[in-house]
């Protein structure tokens, strides 16, 4: 029999130490990412401008949605925000589109092993290199070399060789920056999507490339029966790490423009919410407008993230887990009857 001072000893927990420890990040997280989500739920049901503190329910979500509500510039609202929407996710299929097709070349040329390409090591670091560097320096770099005027680097080269006579707007130009912005996240993301999806094809099983090689499949046949399948739950999360991303799209897009222009070409709805968050005083900002974006945004990213991941989801596994919730169903039936028998 333990004596009374063997079991107050085994009756210490630790746990509490434990809760210490990770209560610090939980406090952060609550106070920078919590809170300012509640906050920007309750900010969507108040309104604009003078009004900011007064309750108006559904109205901004009406107006930014359907152009209809209690206030007359209605329509207006509504438009920019389609507009802002649209150039979201043309800048977002713009810059995924290309990325994640240089990106799975470049990782299915780096892991195959027949390719014997030296220097393999240094091509990874510098394809990666564009990825740490900040976007408002990305910014300022393509804008001193795309510049409209024929004094900047590009317009300037292209029009000695004789390419061009007038300079190009890249900046001004509406197609041309949406092209730019596309061309700089591609540039700026493909090196982190390329390591890993290598890190992916790096994870398949050598013998089963071996097994392709005996039967005499080909190259292309490897890739679309054996790595492309396998490499599905990385390109499930590389698409919906991209799409968040691409949705709250902001920094770029902000500040790749040229002054007046820039509300027509490349507001994305991050920029939409920002440009009503902080229009000068508190009495001038339109934080409803602002407020509802938001949460819109959040739930079709949601709603799209669901999608992807219902539609990705492991057909195979599924299946097997209902048959074998059926089985179990059954020989517990069969145990009931049993029981009832005797």
């Amino acid at each position: 029999m333990a004596s009374a001072a063997q079991s107050r000893i085994k009756s210490i927990s630790y746990a509490k130490y434990g809760y210490m420890f990770i209560a610090p990040f939980f406090l952060v997280y609550c106070f920078f990412q919590i809170w300012p989500l509640i906050y920007t739920f309750i900010l969507s049901f108040k309104g604009n401008q003078a009004n900011y503190t007064q309750f108006v329910g559904l109205d901004n979500y009406s107006q930014i949605l359907f152009g209809t509500g209690s206030s007359q510039g209605s329509a207006a609202v509504h438009e920019e925000f389609a507009r802002s929407l649209g150039n979201t996710f043309v800048l977002w299929f713009g810059n995924f589109i290309p990325q994640i097709l240089l990106s799975l070349l470049l990782a299915v040329w780096f892991t195959d092993a027949k390719v014997k390409l030296p220097g393999k090591g240094f091509f990874k670091i510098v394809m990666y290199m564009p990825n740490i560097i900040t976007a408002a320096s990305v910014a300022a770099l393509y804008v001193n070399l795309f510049g409209d005027s024929k004094y900047y680097f590009v317009n300037a080269t292209l029009m000695k060789l004789g390419m061009i006579s007038e300079p190009v707007q890249f900046v001004a130009g509406i197609t041309a920056s949406k092209v730019m912005v596309m061309f700089i996240q591609t540039w700026l993301w493909f090196g982190n999507t390329m390591i890993m999806l290598m890190s992916g094809i790096m994870g398949i099983s050598p013998s089963l490339f071996e097994a392709a090689d005996i039967d005499g499949a080909n190259s292309t046949q490897q890739f679309f029966k054996i790595t492309l399948p396998l490499l599905q739950p990385i390109m499930v999360y590389t698409l919906v790490t991209s799409m968040i991303g691409g949705l709250q799209m902001f920094d770029l897009p902000y500040l790749y423009h040229n002054g007046a222009n820039f509300s027509k070409q490349l507001e994305t709805v991050a920029v939409y919410i920002y440009y009503n968050f902080n229009k000068g005083t508190v009495e001038q900002a339109n934080y409803g407008y602002a407020g509802a974006a938001s949460i819109i945004i959040f739930a079709i990213t949601a709603v799209l993230g669901s999608i992807t991941f219902y539609m990705n989801r492991d057909k195979d596994a599924i299946a097997k887990k209902k048959q074998r919730k059926k089985a179990e169903k059954q020989m517990k039936a069969k145990m009931k009857q049993g029981g009832l028998s005797i």
